[in-house]
């Protein structure tokens, strides 16, 4: 599948692998949150974790919503620019730390 941006193209995705990655987003409880690097071990793919975030920020061209807010990286970072993420993961009872990171010791999946 290839998408045009700006007449750029900013991605060539394996469906398979898109596929996978938004089935496992799909799991992630609500009040949990996974990292970007965690998705992509679990989808044998683990030094593509920019691809994960790629996959995720293109997740409404795929289909159905998925609840792409509850994935942040490896230090607990929300997705810059995204403002109504903090408010999607608050309505689930997940707080931030004074530094406005996701406490991944408290609110981490594991699958």
């Amino acid at each position: 599948m290839i998408h045009f941006v700006k007449r750029r193209v900013i991605s060539v995705l394996n469906q398979e692998l898109i596929d996978a990655v938004l089935a496992l987003v799909d799991r992630i409880p609500s009040g949990r949150v996974a990292t970007y690097g965690q998705l992509a071990r679990l989808i044998g793919q683990p030094k593509n974790a920019r691809l994960v975030g790629k996959i995720l920020s293109q997740s409404e061209l795929y289909g159905s919503k998925h609840p792409c807010h509850r994935v942040v990286n490896t230090a607990g970072r929300l997705a810059p620019g995204w403002e109504d993420q903090i408010h999607l993961i608050w309505a689930e009872g997940v707080d931030l730390k004074a530094n406005g990171c996701v406490d991944l010791k408290h609110y981490q999946w594991e699958l």
